[in-house]
């Protein structure tokens, strides 16, 4: 059993997210806690020991899950069906805070008061894989190594000085210059069929000499296939950011 104090305390959690749904599949709505711990008496933000708190709402009782990554800012909570079973899932969103603007994401199925993680935002960022390299003529091919696509972004209108360092007259390269696409940075549900089924689509960034050097946005929609989330429709978007550097 799980209790719960809501007084300002270091050592004592504190509830910073709440949904209502039916999460375990009887029929009857379950109360969905974030909890943490934040410093006493300050107005920080900063969070940590996030967990999972569910309370069956026929039983009362709670059940708890720790997270792996469990401390940062705006912690938040989705429910929602992702694997189509007409049972809310729960989707935890977590700000890292850091500077390249990660989240962290979790999705659990919580069928029959059994938590299972369907969704992390780890596995993830380790099953794609992706080179950018900038190439003549003011291009930038960004190659996802793992599904074996490319797409060319052009900067020609980045402005002249961003250019000049990278680009001798005529638009070739002065140097190989690489970038990086960053981690999940943001995840939206979505249901893009209108099937009451929620998809997530993923968001990456897309930087070239560093990490506030923004190119672009890989665009991921994921759907869950019964046993893992994959590219729905096997289709990968990106998206230009369409500011110019000085």
């Amino acid at each position: 059993m799980y209790s719960f104090d809501q007084r300002s305390s270091f050592r004592q959690p504190t509830i910073v997210a709440f949904a209502q749904g039916d999460v375990n599949g009887d029929g009857i709505l379950d109360n969905v806690y974030l909890t943490g711990q934040k410093p006493n008496g300050t107005e920080n933000p900063f969070t940590t020991e996030i967990t999972l708190v569910v309370q069956d709402g026929k039983t009362k009782e709670f059940y708890r899950v720790p997270l792996a990554s469990n401390a940062g800012y705006e912690p938040a909570l989705f429910l929602g069906d992702f694997t189509g079973d007409r049972v809310d899932d729960i989707l935890i969103s977590i700000n890292s805070g850091g500077s390249g603007g990660f989240y962290f994401y979790y999705i659990y199925s919580f069928l029959n008061n059994e938590a299972h993680e369907i969704f992390n935002y780890e596995t993830f960022n380790d099953q794609y894989l992706y080179d950018v390299m900038y190439e003549n003529n003011y291009k930038v091919l960004v190659t996802n190594q793992t599904l074996n696509t490319s797409f060319i972004i052009d900067i020609s209108n980045r402005g002249e000085d961003y250019l000049s360092e990278i680009y001798s007259a005529g638009g070739k390269l002065k140097a190989p210059v690489q970038g990086f696409v960053s981690g999940l940075n943001t995840a939206y549900p979505i249901d893009f069929n209108g099937d009451g089924v929620y998809e997530l689509f993923a968001f990456q960034r897309i930087a070239g000499r560093y990490n506030a050097d923004g190119l672009g946005v890989v665009q991921t929609p994921l759907t869950w296939n019964g046993k893992e989330f994959v590219i729905y429709n096997d289709f990968q978007y990106v998206a230009i950011l369409g500011t110019s550097n000085p």
